[in-house]
């Protein structure tokens, strides 16, 4: 299944690009699944996407949520301010 990852904050900085295409395996169906994989597949983000916020679709979705085929998937980072 092929989706579209979108990178903010920090996390684009670690990646060193705002967005991707990537062709999931078929194990991968939730987004759980999917934070799992992606940390593995890219050892920059390895530890750092526990505190991380997926959203599915410019919705944020908990980890149990199937991933749609064509989904875009943004993964954003807590911040603070003031």
């Amino acid at each position: 299944m092929r989706v579209t990852v979108l990178y903010f904050a920090a996390l684009r900085d670690l990646v060193g690009r705002e967005q991707e295409e990537l062709d999931l395996p078929g194990s991968v169906t939730t987004v759980g699944e999917f934070a799992t994989y992606l940390a593995r597949v890219n050892p920059a983000l390895a530890g750092r996407l526990d505190s991380v916020r997926i959203a599915q679709n410019e919705e944020f979705v908990p980890a149990s949520t199937k991933i749609e085929a064509g989904a875009a998937l943004a993964l954003i980072p807590p911040v603070s301010g003031g």
